[in-house]
C-alpha cells in the first residue's frame, strides 16, 4: 500500500508563513511528478504547484513569488514553503504523487496517482 501523510498546517495570521510537509510511504519503485493542490471551502481543488524528478517546479498564478516547492527524492518527501499568506489562501492542501510500484524481482508494474488526506491551512486577517 501507498500512504501519502501531510503534515505542516495550521493557523497562521496574515503575512505570516508556513512550510507543509508530505512523505510517501509504503510499496514504492520510484515517484515520477509531486504536486499541491488546495481546495478552499466551498470550492473547488485546483492545482497550487507541481515539480518534477529532476526538480523542476510549476507554480499557479496566484501563489507565483510567494510559494516554494521542493523534493526529496531519496525520501519521497514534498514540500511547500508558503510566505506572506493571505486569508485567501485558506484551503485543505493536499499532496499528490505519481508512484510507480513494483520491482525487477517479480516483474510486476504498475502506476497510480495518490492523494494525501489533506491538512488545513486557515490564514486570518
Amino acid at each position: 500500500q501507498v500512504r501519502l501523510v501531510e503534515s505542516g498546517g495550521g493557523l497562521v495570521q496574515a503575512g505570516g508563513s508556513l512550510r507543509l510537509s508530505c512523505e510517501a510511504s509504503g510499496s514504492i519503485h520510484s515517484i515520477n511528478s509531486m504536486a499541491w493542490y488546495r481546495q478552499p471551502p466551498g470550492n473547488r481543488r485546483d492545482l497550487v504547484a507541481s515539480i518534477t524528478t529532476g526538480g523542476g517546479a510549476s507554480y499557479a498564478d496566484s501563489v507565483k513569488g510567494r510559494f516554494t516547492i521542493s523534493r526529496n527524492n531519496t525520501k519521497n518527501w514534498v514540500y511547500l514553503q508558503m510566505n506572506s499568506l493571505q486569508p485567501a489562501d485558506t484551503a485543505v492542501y493536499y499532496c499528490t504523487a505519481d508512484i510507480l510500484q513494483g520491482s525487477r524481482a517479480t516483474g510486476r508494474w504498475r502506476q497510480g496517482t495518490y492523494w494525501g488526506q489533506g491538512t488545513q491551512v486557515t490564514v486570518s486577517s
